[in-house]
């Protein structure tokens, strides 16, 4: 049975990371932006039914929910813990199966960079309850695309983008620029 073992706070003062005593996932992030785009996902589309929220991200072992500021955690808490506690895991929609992409087909230079945020960016993310999806690389321009908590802080649309831009400048290539798509 599904169980929230502990809330942690993000950077994000309307998100919430809800860590959870089992996996939902193994590799995939899941991110909804609205009710509508949660409607072939059972998780999703029932925390969205919980009054004020307005965004549901999981991964791994946790939920990250984002509120409407004007609704209270005290509101949305106790009917997503039940939510959980009564959610059959098998109803998840299947995990797709991974990608092989040769070596060929994949550059030496986006290699090189999903390394660095694999093992550098994403579990601190991760760690205040959001993610990161490289969208594409365009000469040395780098699209990506916030997820969870971190989809509508404001320390990401500005620090943390500058902070990744900085990183991936020192360590792959003084060229990059990173954008958010």
């Amino acid at each position: 049975m599904l169980q929230v073992q502990d809330v942690d706070l993000t950077p994000n003062p309307q998100a919430l990371k809800f860590i959870l005593n089992e996996k939902l996932l193994n590799r995939e992030t899941r991110n909804y932006k609205n009710a509508s785009e949660a409607e072939n996902d059972p998780l999703a589309k029932g925390i969205f039914a919980i009054n004020g929220v307005v965004s549901v991200f999981y991964m791994d072992k946790f939920i990250t929910i984002e509120k409407d500021p004007k609704v209270a955690w005290g509101m949305i808490q106790k009917p997503f813990v039940e939510f959980i506690k009564n959610f059959d895991k098998s109803d998840l929609p299947k995990e797709a199966e991974a990608v092989k992409v040769s070596s060929e087909e994949e550059t030496a230079l986006l290699k090189k960079i999903n390394e660095i945020l694999d093992n550098r960016v994403r579990p601190a993310l991760a760690g205040d309850g959001g993610g990161l999806e490289v969208m594409g690389l365009e000469g040395y321009t780098l699209k990506i695309r916030y997820q969870g908590a971190c989809g509508s802080c404001p320390s990401s649309i500005r620090g943390t983008l500058v902070a990744i831009e900085n990183l991936l400048r020192r360590e792959v290539n003084e060229s990059i620029m990173v954008e958010p798509a």
